[in-house]
């Protein structure tokens, strides 16, 4: 039997004010029981909160009292009934006014997110890991890593080959291998950084597991609930990942030192790609997540497009700009005005050398083939050129999806602008 007043749904919780945001009207946050945390203008989180305080009976016009009671405006039960049922019930946070369920409510699908994933570690698991290594972001400890971590960077581009470390492990399958599962496992370290600093600044850190990255195969660490914590404790999340990655090559770079093996060498090379790969912030790794919390606005890219009407087409601003502070929407105006010529650029290299990149990705892929086959061991020499051909394909496959779907909304847009304009 159907409840005759709105509630919450089972597991909603209320987070709090988004600390450190930047939009003008800090916005209040409320985690679903997906996991998906929803951020609500303060109307609508005093109902939400209105909801999770007041008994069933005649909640309707109890929290139309005491909206009225907090804003000193006067509110309605029919005011009530229908910001539940236009706005809080399709977000999937309460039931319906007549206690109805809303129907489900997808995930969000933001531009270039992270897919198909699967939770290898469930969170109390990730919490135990993460409480082993969240003593090493005391203050102390950080400084001194990466005042070695320089250090060693300085020792090893100084005194070291690594192009003939590089060519002699590239000519050994089994050496590739090792390189691989050296850059996994610092792979997986960099996801547990990331959920140790989320356990050192307050936060719970959520699952651990794999999934897709448009076409890459990647690990994370579910760290949403670092929304709770204030724009240092967010930074700090999104830096834990590079930082291990820092220390990680600490380690290896000892390894090196006592053994000499050129294989050691190469994984460091392996894993300074992976530190830059996740700086850039033009891609939802890292870097893009660090211009985020800095800035204190959740989704860039969905002002791409109100920036560029302003800069470029000299437009007045729209609401959603006009909702962010000053500064904030300075930083992400200069990410757009970078975002955007990188992205273009990145394109026009793409198409420019594609036929010869192709060209020289098939004759790698048939002498990989040739040398496996006539390797002293067959199934390594097979193994390790499935892993390079993968490596070469993967980039292209993954530069045509990610322009796909912007050249598509392109061409959505012209579409719709042609169609304006022809008689009728």
């Amino acid at each position: 039997m159907a409840l005759s007043e709105p509630a919450l749904l089972a597991g909603m919780e209320l987070v709090g004010e988004f600390e450190d945001s930047g939009y003008r009207e800090p916005p209040h946050l409320v985690c679903r029981p997906d996991g998906q945390v929803v951020r609500l203008p303060t109307l609508l989180y005093q109902v939400v909160r209105a909801l999770s305080a007041l008994p069933e009976r005649q909640r309707t016009a109890a929290v139309a009292e005491e909206l009225s009671r907090e804003t000193g405006r006067q509110f309605t039960a029919d005011h009530v009934a229908f910001l539940i049922d236009k706005k809080l019930a399709p977000l999937g946070i309460t039931t319906y006014s007549d206690g109805s369920p809303p129907p489900p409510t997808p995930k969000s699908d933001p531009f270039l997110s992270f897919r198909f994933r699967v939770a290898v570690l469930p969170e109390h698991v990730t919490w135990f890991l993460s409480g082993l290594f969240a003593w090493l972001f005391r203050p102390l400890l950080v400084v001194g890593a990466l005042a070695a971590f320089v250090a060693g960077e300085v020792w090893l581009w100084s005194t070291q080959d690594t192009g003939a470390a590089l060519r002699t492990v590239l000519s050994s399958p089994a050496g590739v291998l090792l390189v691989v599962l050296l850059a996994i496992a610092s792979c997986v370290f960099h996801e547990m950084g990331h959920g140790a600093a989320c356990r050192y600044g307050g936060a719970r850190p959520g699952a651990m597991g794999c999934g897709i990255y448009v076409v890459w195969p990647a690990f994370y660490t579910d760290i949403t609930n670092s929304y709770r914590l204030g724009r240092a404790g967010r930074i700090r999340a999104d830096l834990g990942g590079v930082y291990f990655n820092a220390l990680f090559v600490l380690g290896l770079l000892a390894l090196y030192a006592a053994t000499g093996n050129p294989l050691l060498l190469v994984a460091i090379l392996s894993v300074h790609l992976e530190m830059f790969q996740q700086l850039i912030p033009t891609l939802r790794f890292d870097g893009y997540y660090i211009v985020a919390d800095l800035t204190g606005i959740p989704d860039l890219f969905k002002y791409i497009g109100p920036i560029l009407k302003r800069v470029v087409l000299r437009r007045p601003h729209d609401e959603r700009l006009r909702a962010l502070k000053r500064w904030p929407q300075t930083v992400v105006a200069v990410w757009v005005v970078f975002l955007v010529p990188a992205l273009v650029l990145q394109l026009g290299v793409v198409l420019m050398n594609m036929p010869r990149l192709l060209e020289t990705d098939w004759r790698t892929v048939n002498s990989l083939v040739e040398n496996a086959g006539t390797s002293g061991n067959q199934v390594l020499g097979m193994v390790a050129a499935c892993l390079q051909i993968l490596l070469l394909t993967l980039p292209v496959v993954g530069l045509a999806l990610v322009f796909a779907r912007p050249v598509r909304s392109l061409g959505r847009v012209i579409r719709r602008r042609v169609s304006r304009r022809a008689p009728a």
